[in-house]
């Protein structure tokens, strides 16, 4: 009997159908090929005398930025008023922030600045570290930073948001904030988030919201207690780049938002954490708020000399995480006082989250 024939017929058919089967469940093959890299070089001291400001970076030997943080040690006396963010935001060259024209500024960025502020007092436990988020991908592979800038706030104890808004077909990874000028003491970054440029965020000017995906735009917000006619405030996106098919793709806002500090010379932290499903902690934002950031129109804090110490990638329990993490899956946001109450004010805090789809 012939029975090598059939038998050879038989074994193709198995192996069809296993290769129908494997086009036929995908996920069977899929993997999130993002994965991220926490770079940071530690602690840079100061600023040692009062109204002046301090600059450092961290840089990412591997992978491109997609966001980055910073944290501040303020020390403890009444000069733990005085240290705070006046910028966290990506840079061409680990020295300086872009500040020129409007649009499309850099591509492919691999360094990332913490800039702290003091204002009329300090201690010699100041200090800020910066963070990069050093990102890998099969898909996003390519980045670019679009800037945006206004002479906003020129009037005490009012908001001046500014919004830069990713090119269309592109990814929104991150962003950054910075004010200048820093040397006045009484200015600074208060908050640095994810939002959209549509009719539903008002245009930027109401935050994503917790469960949101791919927002296209980062809002940043000057803070100053004094009038100032030469206040900028300068939103940076980092964005995926041009060319690169983002529709499989996807970024998760997670956002939380607790009460205070509204006692004066104290402060107040939030963290908030990846879910199950959303990918990998690609970047975060921060803010000290009037409150109902995603709902309403931002508002300030309750005082002129609110401000932020930190917004970084962090454990659950909202400690900074160390040089060479892969694993962090949260971020944190530290907001303080100035020497007074401040009523009806709050803490915000966003994580990004990207599954590339690949």
């Amino acid at each position: 009997m012939n029975t090598g024939l059939p038998r050879r017929f038989a074994a193709g058919r198995t192996l069809l159908l296993g290769a129908v089967l494997a086009l036929a469940l995908p996920g069977a093959a899929y993997a999130n090929t993002v994965s991220v890299t926490v770079k940071t070089p530690g602690a840079t001291s100061g600023p040692g005398s009062a109204n002046s400001e301090i600059s450092t970076h961290a840089d990412c030997s591997a992978g491109l930025v997609s966001g980055g943080g910073i944290n501040q040690a303020i020390g403890t006396g009444s000069g733990v008023n005085g240290n705070h963010v006046n910028g966290t935001a990506p840079s061409s060259n680990g020295t300086s922030e872009y500040t020129g024209t409007t649009g499309v500024v850099g591509t492919d960025v691999t360094h990332w600045l913490g800039i702290g502020g003091s204002g009329g007092q300090v201690n010699a436990s100041f200090s800020t570290t910066p963070y990069a988020m050093c990102l890998t991908s099969n898909l996003i592979n390519h980045t670019q930073v679009v800037m945006n800038k206004a002479n906003t706030p020129t009037t005490g104890a009012t908001v001046g948001l500014v919004v830069a808004t990713c090119p269309a077909s592109t990814r929104l990874l991150g962003g950054g904030a910075r004010t200048t000028p820093g040397n006045t003491g009484s200015y600074k970054t208060i908050a640095s988030f994810p939002t959209f440029n549509n009719a539903a965020h008002d245009y930027g000017q109401k935050a994503a919201a917790n469960g949101e995906t791919n927002p296209d735009s980062w809002a940043a917000v000057g803070w100053d207690g004094n009038n100032n006619s030469a206040n900028y405030t300068y939103a940076y996106a980092i964005c995926s780049g041009s060319g690169i098919g983002v529709s499989g793709a996807t970024v998760t806002v997670r956002h939380s938002e607790v009460s205070g500090p509204t006692t004066g010379s104290t402060g107040q932290t939030a963290t908030v954490g990846c879910g199950q499903g959303d990918g990998k902690l690609i970047s975060g934002g921060a803010a000290i708020s009037g409150g109902s950031v995603t709902t309403t129109d931002f508002t300030g804090p309750g005082s002129g000399g609110d401000h932020l110490n930190g917004s970084f990638p962090s454990t659950s329990g909202g400690a900074a995480v160390g040089d060479g993490t892969t694993t962090a899956a949260y971020w944190t946001a530290s907001a303080h006082t100035g020497g007074q109450s401040s009523p009806g004010t709050h803490t915000d805090v966003w994580a990004l989250c990207a599954d590339d789809g690949v």
